[in-house]
């Protein structure tokens, strides 16, 4: 039986630009593979109402998830709330338990839950909440779309808050070998073992350093006993 797949969608110009660097993926990378879910696709898009509701319906409807961060704070340019509220037809407004604890948070702390602050608390219609430990704007579930924040701190923390309600799969196994020597000397042998062992992914990752180079084979597969038997034989074939 194969893994549950995902998605990930990374909403914000900062991102396209350059301007800042994402570190969301990559966690969510690794917290899905310990899951055994497998995440497929990644789209980076700009804040732009069209592009985010297209690639919201495009990746919700061929994944079993999809994690979106970014775009959910209380500025103008943060629209991603809206843009999946229009993907799935839905209406979208203030409500009352989001806004309650915006109101309880910014009381506590002295500060005024303003018009621009209050807009974090607008939920699609149907959505449930996905709790926020780090600064308690949340964020939310629509059917298989989870719509999370980009500050890193408060994605893993959301992504934590909902990881026991996922259903995971086979944890992804890997081994790694280096070798040295040049990808083109062991492209044609490192491909007859990866159709052998069809059922692993093989990736080769080529390195230079100190003068050596060559590359890393890295094997990855949900059976640690094949994971295992392909190493030793990529092993095997350039240990002269």
């Amino acid at each position: 039986m194969s893994n549950p797949t995902a998605a990930m969608l990374v909403i914000g110009d900062e991102i396209l630009s350059g301007r800042t660097r994402d570190a969301n993926m990559h966690y969510l990378a690794g917290e899905m593979t310990k899951m055994g879910i497998d995440l497929k696709e990644v789209r980076v898009v700009s804040d732009d109402r069209d592009a985010i509701i297209r690639a919201v319906n495009d990746l919700r409807s061929g994944y079993d998830s999809v994690f979106t961060s970014g775009g959910i704070g209380p500025t103008h340019d943060d629209i991603t709330a809206d843009c999946v509220a229009a993907a799935f037809g839905v209406h979208i407004d203030v409500r009352d338990d989001a806004s309650a604890l915006l109101a309880a948070f910014y009381e506590q702390t002295g500060r005024e839950l303003n018009e621009a602050r209050l807009r974090m608390a607008r939920i699609p219609d149907g959505a449930t909440l996905i709790d926020n430990p780090v600064s308690v704007a949340p964020g939310f579930k629509l059917e298989n779309v989870y719509v999370m924040a980009g500050v890193p701190s408060v994605f893993q923390a959301m992504l934590a808050s909902i990881t026991p309600t996922l259903t995971g799969g086979a944890p992804l196994l890997t081994q790694s070998i280096r070798i040295e020597r040049g990808e083109g000397d062991i492209a044609a042998p490192l491909g007859k073992l990866a159709d052998e062992f069809s059922d692993l992914s093989f990736g080769s990752y080529p390195f230079q350093h100190n003068g050596v180079h060559g590359a890393n084979i890295v094997i990855r597969g949900t059976d640690g006993a094949r994971v295992e038997a392909a190493a030793i034989r990529v092993a095997g074939l350039f240990d002269e």
